[in-house]
């Protein structure tokens, strides 16, 4: 088994054909090891949503290769990558995406009713409560705080014990405080569990607290910054978007 949670070798991702295609992703090749935590940053439109989906198994690259653990994805048809999503990766998004009719307890269970799978309530209180939330089991979304609320989305997406867990913008609808304190348990995930956590972000401070962050431009990947402060990722992603077209 290789060390890398996931790999893209040469993956672009064009949008449309002929002459209204747009060049999502150009030739990208990055690796994400286990037991990691890593930030992806760029300018607007740089391609960081569609390389999370890429590496998630969630959009097809036009050409390239991504591989999970020791599983090539390009090669697999849509179930199997429904079954593979299912089972081995987590995502957590800006919107919390629960459903407003389930209790907390119920919206983390639901991706095992989703395959099949009957939740052990053992298990969906083990991981309420590895994010806070163990008193607010029963309660439903409208009566939880923004902050709850992703907490919950990142209970759901621990539920299946995924090899990596996939955030797009996950604090981008949070205050500063609540914010740092999901940020908090994401690096604790990497930290106390070895988990693997990929995150797309525009804040440098929440980039911050990842080991590493990975820039994109234009598609391109753009170089790295190893344990940088929020100043100098700062710093970086200026000098990014007041490069000359």
């Amino acid at each position: 088994m290789n060390n890398d949670a996931v790999r893209l070798r040469s993956v672009t991702r064009r949008h449309g054909s002929g002459g209204t295609s747009v060049t999502a992703l150009d030739q990208v090749s990055l690796a994400f090891p286990r037991g990691t935590f890593t930030a992806v940053m760029g300018p607007s439109g740089s391609g960081k949503s569609t390389l999370l989906r890429c590496a998630a198994g969630l959009d097809r690259p036009t050409s390239g290769s991504v591989t999970l653990g020791d599983t090539e994805l390009t090669g697999l048809n849509e179930t199997e990558l429904t079954l593979l999503r299912r089972a081995r990766v987590g995502f957590v998004f800006q919107a919390f995406n629960l459903l407003p009719a389930l209790t907390a307890e119920q919206n983390v269970a639901l991706p095992l009713r989703l395959a099949g799978r009957r939740p052990k309530k053992a298990r969906v209180r083990e991981v309420l409560e590895e994010v806070g939330l163990a008193d607010r089991a029963r309660h439903r979304p409208t009566e939880l705080s923004g902050g709850q609320q992703q907490r919950v989305a990142l209970a759901r997406a621990l539920i299946t014990r995924p090899e990596v867990l996939f955030g797009d913008e996950p604090t981008g609808a949070l205050d500063s405080r609540t914010g740092r304190a999901v940020l908090a348990l994401l690096r604790g995930m990497v930290d106390r569990d070895g988990r693997t956590v990929v995150m797309v972000t525009h804040d440098p401070v929440a980039a911050s607290c990842a080991d590493r962050v990975v820039f994109l431009v234009d598609g391109r990947a753009g170089g790295e910054l190893i344990g940088a402060p929020a100043g100098d990722i700062a710093a970086r992603m200026t000098g990014l978007e007041a490069a000359p077209c």
